[in-house]
């Protein structure tokens, strides 16, 4: 059973509280999030980078297979 608030008159009550409780909310996420900002930095460095390596390894999988040895040359400028 559902109850209608704008009929029963609280509507009125319930949406500045309702208000209220979101402002509390963000102003407390913001607070939280200024000052652990080294800490979210951190943890979307990693959430990049894991993207990163799951990209490269989504590109090495479509690419042909080389000796290690090319690929230290490759990487030692010798090729």
């Amino acid at each position: 059973m559902t109850r209608n608030l704008e009929r029963d008159g609280d509507m009125d009550q319930a949406s500045p509280k309702n208000e209220e409780l979101k402002q509390a909310f963000k102003e407390a996420l913001a607070e939280a999030l200024h000052e652990q900002r080294d800490l979210l930095h951190e943890v979307f460095a990693e959430v990049l980078e894991d993207f990163a390596f799951a990209e490269a390894i989504r590109d090495g999988r479509q690419t042909e297979c080389v000796e290690r040895d090319e690929v230290f040359d490759v990487l030692e400028g010798r090729a």
